[in-house]
């Protein structure tokens, strides 16, 4: 399991509920198609997992 995830936002969290929406901005996900890179921990893939239908997702 790699210590990093490459995060990126590929669809906008416009119309998605408003605790997705806080979720995406707690990743650090500002603008559509920009990446952050975070540890891979808990915390982490528990955000991921919740707005993962807004976010693509590879180990680094």
């Amino acid at each position: 399991m790699a210590d990093k995830l490459k995060i990126t936002l590929v669809k906008s969290p416009i119309g998605a509920i408003p605790k997705h929406r806080a979720t995406v901005a707690a990743l650090g996900l500002r603008k559509l198609n920009k990446t952050v890179i975070l540890p891979n921990n808990g915390a982490t893939q528990g955000m991921v997992q919740q707005v993962r239908h807004l976010v693509k997702v590879e180990e680094v």
